[in-house]
C-alpha cells in the first residue's frame, strides 16, 4: 500500500504504517509489566505503548539546561567540602543572580539548576533546620538568600528553575541515623514551597565514608520523590528511581542507542538500557518497564566548581558542539555546568564560550533544506517502511535530523538514511534507536532525493519531524 503526500515537512507528523491506526490492543501507559509468558512479539508491543508522562515530556522538549555548581567550595577551592568549613567563608563579592540568566538565556538554555546544598552541608538559604548557610556569612551580612535571588531572576526571565539538593549531608549530625529523613524532608519542604514553581528537583547519588554506608539502607527515597511531586506536581525528580536518569558517565556522553523504556532494575553504567534483548531479559524476571529518559550531565570546565587555575581550561568549542550533537542529538537532554565565580558572577571565560556555541548551533540549523519536500511514504505488512523526501533539485547537506512522536512511544529499532544517486538509493547513514530527537553528522552528501528506512520497529513507526542541513564551514577554537 503507498500513499502519497505534497506537504511542508515542517507540518508533518508521519506515521509510516498510513497515519495512526487504531489502538486495537489497549492504553498507553507510562509503566507497564512484563512477565515469563509474554512472547518477544508481546514483549516489544508493550515497550512500544510505553509513553512520557506530560512532565517527562516538557522536560524533554527543553533540550539544553544548565547546572550552576556555586556554595562554599568555591571559596575553598574544592570539589568536596568537609561539612567543617565556617561559614564566614562563604562571601560572593558581587553576585548578581540576573548575571547569570542573561548569559543563559542569550546561550539558549531553557531552565537553571543551583545547587541549594552540596555535599559539605551549606546551604545557600537560611534554612530554619540549621545554622550552616547562609545566614552565618558575612554576605549581605547574614541576610542574603542566594536561591531566592536566583529563582526570582529566573521566573522574571521566564527561565525555569530546578533545585539540588544533596542528600549526602557530612555536617548534620543526624546523617547515618534515620532521623535525617526528618531533616532532608524538612529542607526539601522549604525549598520547594517558598521559591515558586521549580521545574526539576535533583537528588544526587554521590557519598563515601561509615555514615554514607549507615545511610544506604535508611534513605527514603519514595518518601522525597512523593514529596517532591506533592509540593511540585509539575516537576521531574533526578534519580535512578525517579522520573529521569543519568546517563551513567560525566564526560557529556551518550549511547549511541539511548532508550527512553528501561527496566525498573538497570545499571546505570551499562553500554545497553533498553535494547529488545534487555526487554527479554527483563520479562524473564517479570520486571516493569517504564520511561525513564537521560539526562547528559558535564561540566564546561575540568571541575564541577569555580577554580581560578581552570580559567584556561574552558571546553573548547569543537569539543561543546561534540557534546551538544551526542546528547540533544542522542534522545537524551544536555545539562552543562557553568560553575560561577568567587564574585558570584558566570565568568568572562565561560560566557564567551556559550556565546561562540550559541552562534555556532543557530548558524548550523537556520536553513532545513528539507523544509518543502514532497514526500512519499509506504509501508509493506512485515517488511521495512519508507518515506522518501523529494528535494526537488540536487542540494548539499551533513546532518540530518530525525524524531519520532514519542507521545505515541519510542518504537524504531533500526534505520538506514539512503540518497538517490539518479539510478539507485544509497546507503549514508543508519542507527537504531531514535525517539525524542536523533542527529546524524556525515560527510557532504548532493542528491535531489533522500529517504528514511526503517527495517525493525518495536511498532507501527511514527516520525514527528525530518529535516537536513549543511553545518557551517567555520574553524573551531582549538
Amino acid at each position: 500500500m503507498k500513499l502519497k503526500l505534497a506537504i511542508p515537512t515542517i507540518a508533518l507528523t508521519v506515521l509510516l504504517s498510513l497515519l495512526l491506526r487504531a489502538d486495537e490492543k489497549g492504553v498507553y501507559l507510562n509503566s507497564i509489566q512484563l512477565s515469563p509468558a509474554d512472547t518477544e512479539q508481546e514483549i516489544i508491543l508493550k515497550a512500544g505503548r510505553i509513553v512520557p508522562t506530560a512532565n517527562q515530556l516538557a522536560w524533554q522538549e527543553m533540550e539544553y539546561i544548565a547546572f550552576a555548581h556555586f556554595g562554599m567550595n568555591t571559596f575553598t577551592n574544592k570539589e568536596w567540602g568537609n561539612g567543617k568549613e565556617d561559614p564566614k567563608l562563604f562571601n560572593p563579592t558581587a553576585l548578581d543572580a540576573r548575571q547569570w540568566v542573561g548569559v543563559l538565556q542569550a546561550a539558549g538554555f531553557k531552565e537553571l539548576i543551583i545547587t541549594a546544598k552540596h555535599h559539605d552541608g551549606f546551604c545557600l538559604w537560611p534554612s530554619k533546620y540549621t545554622e550552616h548557610s547562609v545566614k552565618n556569612s558575612p554576605w549581605k551580612n547574614g541576610q542574603g538568600d542566594v536561591v531566592k535571588e536566583l529563582a526570582e531572576a529566573c521566573h522574571e526571565a521566564g527561565l525555569k528553575f530546578g533545585v539540588y539538593l544533596s542528600p549526602w549531608d557530612r555536617h548534620e549530625k543526624t546523617y547515618g541515623a534515620p532521623a535525617y529523613n526528618d531533616y532532608y524532608k524538612n529542607q526539601l519542604r522549604e525549598l520547594l514551597t517558598n521559591y515558586g514553581e521549580v521545574s526539576e528537583v535533583w537528588f544526587d547519588g554521590a557519598g563515601t565514608g561509615k555514615k554514607w554506608k549507615q545511610m544506604q539502607g535508611l534513605y527514603d527515597w519514595q518518601g522525597y520523590f512523593n514529596l517532591a511531586h506533592e509540593l511540585q506536581p509539575q516537576a521531574v525528580v533526578f534519580n535512578e528511581r525517579g522520573d529521569v536518569r543519568w546517563v551513567g558517565n560525566e564526560a557529556g556522553k551518550g549511547r549511541p542507542s539511548e532508550w527512553s523504556v528501561a527496566p525498573e532494575k538497570y545499571s546505570a553504567t551499562d553500554p545497553d538500557i533498553g535494547s529488545r534483548l534487555k526487554l527479554i531479559e527483563a520479562a524473564k524476571q517479570g520486571l516493569i518497564i517504564r520511561w525513564l529518559p537521560a539526562e547528559v550531565d558535564t561540566s564546561i570546565r575540568p571541575g564541577w566548581f569555580y577554580h581560578k587555575q581552570e580559567d584556561r581550561m574552558v571546553k573548547s568549542l569543537s569539543r561543546l558542539v561534540d557534546i551538544y550533537f551526542n546528547a540533544v542529538g542522542g534522545n537524551a537532554v544536555l545539562l552543562l555546568n557553568i560553575p560561577p565565580d568567587r564574585r558570584g558572577l558566570i565568568n568572562e571565560n565561560d560566557a564567551t564560550r556559550l556565546i561562540e556555541l550559541r552562534k555556532y548551533l543557530d548558524e548550523t540549523f537556520a536553513q532545513n533544506l528539507a523544509r518543502d519536500a514532497k514526500i512519499n511514504s509506504s509501508s509493506q505488512p512485515g517488511g521495512d517502511s519508507r518515506i522518501e523526501y523529494d528535494l526537488g533539485r540536487p542540494m548539499t547537506f551533513n546532518i540530518a535530523l530525525i524524531q519520532e512522536q514519542i507521545k505515541l512511544g519510542q518504537r524504531v529499532e533500526e534505520f538506514f538514511l539512503d540518497a538517490w544517486d539518479g539510478k539507485d538509493w544509497n546507503p549514508i547513514a543508519k542507527g537504531a534507536a531514535i525517539g525524542y530527537k536523533r542527529i546524524l553528522r556525515f560527510n557532504p552528501v548532493t542528491t535531489p532525493k533522500v529517504r528514511v528506512r526503517v527495517t525493525q520497529s518495536r511498532d507501527c513507526p511514527t516520525l514527528s519531524n525530518f529535516e537536513l542541513y549543511l553545518s557551517p564551514q567555520e574553524k573551531m577554537a582549538p
